[in-house]
């Protein structure tokens, strides 16, 4: 179930909920009892695990020479002479 965050307008704090989807949204301060509440956006957070995802695979610099745009350095800028959009 997702967790839905919430901040008073009348007192100014924060609060969180687990809901449904399918729910309401909450209506009511759990604080101060006021109706002044509004739903935040809050940053989500999740994680690839296994194989097959970029941060695994792809990212990883032994999986073949063919790419297009090389990075040879991380402090160093990409060499572009071959990408599609240098031409």
């Amino acid at each position: 179930m997702p967790i839905y965050e919430y901040r008073c307008k009348s007192c100014s704090k924060h609060f969180e909920t687990m809901q449904k989807v399918s729910d309401k949204p909450v209506k009511e301060c759990i604080y101060c009892s006021s109706k002044k509440i509004e739903k935040l956006i809050s940053q989500s957070s999740f994680a690839l695990k296994g194989s097959g995802w970029h941060k695994t695979d792809y990212a990883n610099t032994k999986h073949g020479t063919d790419k297009t745009c090389d990075i040879k350095n991380s402090d160093k800028q990409p060499s572009c002479a071959n990408c599609p959009s240098a031409n």
